[in-house]
C-alpha cells in the first residue's frame, strides 16, 4: 500500500506495524549511482554556498565582526533540522524526502504545502545565483560590459543542461564544486591565519585584534543589526536538506547519511564562523561590501597578481553549484509530488537516464524570469529574491520538524521505531526550532525594507497555497483512489 492511501486517511488511522513503513511511488525509477563520496560532498556543498561567498560582504558591512554570532546561532539550528531530516531518512530513505514524509504524517495536504514551499525556496534561490554568478563574471574586464541579465541566462542554461544527463553526472559535478569550495576556503583560512599572526601588511592596514577593537569593537552598530541579519544568514543555510534528497539515490544510506550530517556541524563552526572572524580580523568591516565577495575583498586589496581573480573564480563555482543542488532537488521534490497528483503531470516525467526532467525543467522557467529581473533592477535583484527564498527556506525547515515531531509522537505511541541515529531531546528540539523559525520572521518585519514587504506577502502566499490546493484535490483523491484499488 502506498502512503498516498494512507495519508488520506485521520492520523490516527496509520498502521500499527512498525515493520511495514510506508511506500512512496515517487522514488520508482531512480538509479542508484550516488556514492559516499559524492554524499559526503554533497553534504559540505550544501553548508557552504553564495550565502557564505557572497552575501557574508554585505552582511558584515551592516553587523561588523558580530555576524559571526549570528552564523553560528544559524548554524546549530540548520544542523538541528538536517539531523531530524536524517532520522526520517534512516527509518525510509526516499527521493521525495520531507514531502515523502510530510505525506506520511500529515497527509497531502502537508504533501502538498511542503513541496511548494520547497519550490518557492529553490525558484528565488535559482534566481539569487544566477544574479551572483552574473556579478561574479562582472569582477572580469572582459564581461564588464556584457549586460547582467545575458550572464545570468548563460548561467542558467549551462548548469541545465549538465542537470538533465544525470544523477552520476550530478553527483560528479557537485563532489569537484565541493572540493573546489571547500580547498579555496582551506587555502584561504591559512593564509589569512598567517597574516594575522605575521601582522602583513594589506592594503595599508595591519590585521588583528586591533581592527576589531579600533572600529566600535564586536557590536560596532549594536547588537540589532546583527539580529536583523539573521533572516540573511538563514538563506546561507539553505542547501543542508540536500543530503536528505540525495539519500534517495544512494546505496546503503544507513552507513552514509549519519557520517555526512554529523560532519556538518564541524564544517559549519570551521567554515562559516572561522572565516567570518578571519575575514574581521583582516580588514575594517567597512572594507566589505555587498557588490563583492569579501574574500576577493581581501586578495584584491593583497595585490597578489591573479589571486583575487582566483578567488572569484571559485565564488563563481559556488554560485553555479547551488544552482545545479536546487535544480537537483526540485526535480525530485515535483515528481513525487506529481505522482500524488498536487503538481503538474508533467513534472513526473524522467528521461532514459532517471532524471526528472520536467520539474528541473519548470524551476529553471522561474530561472528565466530572474533573467528579466536582473534586466529590470540589476542593483536590487539579489537581496529582493534572497528575501522571499528565505520564506522558502524558514516553511521547509518548520516542516521538517513538524513531521519530525509527528514521527516522534508515533514512535511514543509504538507505531513506527526511530533508528539508532535520531534527534536528540525529543521533542524539545523540534519545539525550540519552531520557536527560533517563527522569530526570524519576527525579524524579517522589523528589519523594514523588503523584509517587511516579504512577510507582508504571506498572506498571499498562503491564499496562493489554498488556492492551488482547490485546483488540485480532486485530482489528489483520484489519484489516491487508483492507488488504493
Amino acid at each position: 500500500m502506498s502512503d498516498r492511501v494512507t495519508a488520506a486517511e485521520p492520523l490516527s488511522a496509520a498502521p500499527a506495524n512498525p515493520a511495514a513503513p510506508h511506500v512512496d511511488a515517487g522514488d520508482a525509477g531512480y538509479r542508484k549511482d550516488l556514492k559516499s563520496r559524492h554524499v559526503n560532498m554533497i553534504a559540505i556543498g550544501g553548508a557552504i554556498g553564495t550565502g557564505l561567498f557572497l552575501g557574508a560582504g554585505g552582511r558584515m558591512s551592516q553587523a561588523g565582526p558580530s555576524l559571526f554570532i549570528a552564523y553560528a546561532v544559524c548554524g546549530v539550528f540548520a544542523f538541528l533540522v538536517v539531523r531530524a531530516l536524517g532520522e526520517l531518512v534512516l527509518y525510509r530513505p526516499s527521493s521525495g524526502a520531507f514531502v515523502s514524509y510530510a505525506r506520511e504524517f500529515m497527509g497531502e495536504k502537508g504533501a502538498y504545502t511542503a513541496g511548494w514551499l520547497y519550490f518557492l525556496n529553490w525558484s528565488t534561490t535559482a534566481v539569487a545565483d544566477i544574479t551572483a554568478a552574473a556579478t561574479y563574471a562582472h569582477f572580469w574586464a572582459m564581461f564588464s560590459d556584457v549586460p547582467q541579465w545575458i550572464l545570468a541566462l548563460i548561467a542558467l542554461a549551462v548548469v541545465l543542461a549538465a542537470n538533465l544527463i544525470s544523477v552520476k553526472y550530478f553527483g560528479e559535478m557537485e563532489f569537484w564544486f565541493a572540493i573546489i569550495k571547500v580547498g579555496a576556503l582551506v587555502v584561504f583560512m591559512l593564509i589569512g591565519i598567517y597574516l594575522v599572526v605575521t601582522s602583513h601588511d594589506i592594503g595599508g592596514h595591519t590585521p588583528g585584534m586591533a581592527t576589531i577593537t579600533d572600529n566600535g569593537g564586536i557590536f560596532p552598530s549594536g547588537v540589532m543589526p546583527m539580529l536583523l541579519l539573521i533572516q540573511g544568514v538563514v538563506f546561507a543555510y539553505a542547501s543542508v536538506e540536500l543530503c536528505g534528497v540525495a539519500a534517495g539515490e544512494t546505496e546503503n544510506p544507513e552507513k552514509i547519511m549519519p557520517k555526512a550530517i554529523n560532519s556538518i556541524m564541524w564544517r559549519v563552526g570551521l567554515f562559516y564562523v572561522g572565516s567570518v572572524i578571519l575575514l574581521a580580523l583582516l580588514l575594517p568591516y567597512t572594507a566589505y561590501s555587498g557588490d563583492q565577495s569579501p574574500f576577493v575583498t581581501v586578495f584584491d586589496k593583497l595585490g597578489i597578481p591573479g589571486a583575487a581573480g582566483v578567488m572569484n573564480l571559485v565564488v563563481l563555482t559556488a554560485a553555479l553549484s547551488s544552482l545545479n543542488s536546487g535544480l537537483y532537488s526540485t526535480g525530485r521534490i515535483l515528481r513525487s509530488m506529481s505522482l500524488a497528483g498536487s503538481a503538474p503531470k508533467f513534472t513526473g516525467v524522467m528521461n532514459k537516464g532517471g532524471v526528472p526532467y520536467g520539474g528541473i525543467l519548470l524551476t529553471a522557467g522561474f530561472g528565466i524570469l530572474g533573467v528579466g529581473l536582473n534586466y529590470v533592477m540589476p542593483d536590487d535583484a539579489f537581496e529582493l529574491v534572497l528575501n522571499f527564498a528565505s520564506i522558502g527556506i524558514i516553511g521547509t525547515w518548520a516542516m521538517i520538524m513538524v513531521c519530525s515531531l509527528l514521527f516522534w509522537r508515533r514512535a511514543q505511541e509504538g507505531k513506527v521505531t526511530r533508528p539508532g541515529y535520531n534527534l536528540p531531546w525529543a521533542p524539545y528540539t523540534q519545539i525550540v526550532t519552531l520557536g527560533f523559525l517563527g522569530s526570524v520572521l519576527v525579524l524579517m518585519w522589523m528589519d523594514g525594507g523588503v523584509g517587511r514587504t516579504t512577510v507582508a506577502c504571506l498572506p498571499l502566499i498562503a491564499a496562493a497555497l489554498v488556492g492551488g490546493w482547490f485546483l488540485v484535490r480532486r485530482r489528489v483523491r483520484t489519484t489516491a483512489a487508483a492507488q488504493q484499488d
